[in-house]
Order: structure tokens, then sequence, then C-alpha cells
């Protein structure tokens, strides 16, 4: 009901869940569906860059300024802008945020006037309605202007009979990739698939199944090869012992670590492993995690 009109919506949801899969739909079925669909992700954008990316600038508005550049905003218009971990946006950047979707105008930077933009604006966090509530952590205002429809994408451990769908999906995706079409699930893994909480949805749903696809050593996923009891429990303290000595190990179980005790928040665990969210997806990846 909300995809075919032009208004606002809040994607609320754990990451992993499968939000922008959400926000493209919205696209797909909308009348822009012809025209731009731009992910922006709010939580990457460094503070130094933050106006330039988002609005765009004039030639020589500062150093480095060899030619005018649109932002995000002039690049979608016409079609739709997803806005992805909104609820990271510092406060003192939700003002100008804000008059861009009162106005349906950017200012580029060094420029004298600002100029319209026609953009449907889809957003999206992990950060609970409670939490953006919180006047000292967002605006009300721009909360209000966001959520004119609210859309709540719901973990995996909510809907269980979404699992095995997605992972038999998962399992043909990577079936194909790897070489080994005869594969399939044993009624044991299946039966752990379905039972397990995933506490990292659907994103760790496909690592998961990557990784049994390329570990099995048969033409059946066993329990074993999907690896969803691999971490050791925590001490009391909350830290995971170290075994080995060994680094790619030990960065592994370090961030596996971070990963769960912030419920897999990749902001909230990247801040804490004092890496970017960028670098941390690029480890994540390279773990299998």
């Amino acid at each position: 009901r909300a995809a075919p009109t032009d208004a606002n919506v809040l994607i609320l949801g754990e990451n992993g869940t499968g939000k922008e899969l959400v926000a493209r739909e919205l696209h797909r079925q909308s009348s822009r569906a012809d025209r731009v669909f731009l992910s922006v992700d709010m939580g990457s954008i460094s503070e130094s860059l933050f106006e330039s990316e988002l609005f765009g600038h004039r030639k020589g508005a500062f150093t480095g300024a060899a030619d005018d550049r649109p932002g995000r905003f002039q690049a979608a218009d016409g079609g739709t802008i997803f806005h992805d971990e909104i609820g990271n946006l510092p406060l003192h950047r939700q003002a100008k945020r804000l008059r861009v979707l009162e106005e349906r105008k950017v200012t580029p930077g060094g420029a004298d006037r600002a100029e319209p933009v026609d953009v449907r604006v889809v957003a999206a966090t992990n950060v609970p309605l409670h939490e953006l509530r919180n006047g000292d952590r967002f605006r009300p205002d721009l909360l209000f202007r966001l959520n004119t429809v609210e859309i709540i994408v719901p973990p995996l451990r909510e809907r269980r009979d979404d699992i095995l769908p997605i992972a038999r999906h998962y399992l043909e995706r990577y079936a194909r990739r790897y070489n080994k079409e005869a594969i399939a699930f044993s009624a044991e893994a299946e039966k752990a698939l379905h039972e397990y909480d995933w506490p990292g949805n659907v994103r760790a749903l496909r690592h998961a199944v990557e990784r049994a696809v390329i570990l099995a050593s048969s033409n059946r996923v066993e329990p074993a090869d999907l690896q969803l009891g691999s971490l050791p429990p925590p001490d009391a303290a909350g830290h995971r012992p170290t075994t080995t000595l060994n680094l790619e190990a030990v960065e592994k179980e370090t961030i596996a670590a971070a990963l769960r005790q912030h419920g897999f928040n990749i902001s909230h665990a990247a801040k804490e492993l004092g890496l970017t969210r960028a670098s941390l997806y690029r480890r994540m990846e390279k773990h299998g995690l």
C-alpha cells in the first residue's frame, strides 16, 4: 500500500534482516521504478565530507574542489534515495537533513541559491524506535518527517517459517557458484537451521550456508558443516577464551565476539574494534562471519 505513493518510509529492524531489500521493493513497485534507486550508508560518510557527499559542491568551494560535483540528492533526482543507518546520523547533522525534507531543495557547497530536487526518501535503521524517540539522540521533527509510514522487519527468530526457504535459496546459489549442484541439506541440518536463533539474521544465515557448501565433504550438508556452535562460550566478564596464537584465528574470534556482544550491530561492533564499518564488513567476508 505504501509503495505506489511518494510517502516517506522508515524501515526498522535488526542488522541483517533485509531492510535494503524492502526499500528496493518499495522502489520497484512505485511510479519511480524506471528511475534511479540510490543507496547511501549514512554511517560510513566521514564527518568532513558529509555535506559535500549529500548536497554536492561548486568548483572552488574548498581546497581540492576542482569541478562542480552533484550530491547524492541531485544524483537521485526523479527516483528514490535510500538512507541506511539513519539512526547513526549525529544530532548536529540532522537539522540540514530536515530542511531538505521540508523544502525539497538542497544548497551545494559554495552555491548562493538552493536547487529543487524531486526524490522519494526511504530510510532504515537498526536503532529501536524507543531510542529514536529520545530527543537527545534524534530530532523529533526529523523522525516525524521520515516515518510517514513505518515498516518493521522482524528478526528471523520471530519468523522461523522463513528460515528454510531462505536457506534453500542460498544453497542453490552457492551450489552453482562452487559447482556442487547436487548438494542438499540433511534432515538434521534443516532441524538445526530451523531451531537456531540467528542473531545475525539473514546475513548470518547466508554466510553459514555458503560456508557449509564449501566445507561439506559429500552431497549432504550436515549440522557440523554449518558450524552454528563453533564459538566457545563467554566467560563471566563476557570475553571468549583465546585458545590459539594464530593471528588469523585470533582476529576471527575477536570479531565474532564483538559481533555477538553487540547483537550483530555492525556500527557498534566496528566502533569497539576500532574499525570502520567497511573494514569490518571486509573482515567478516574474509572469515566467513
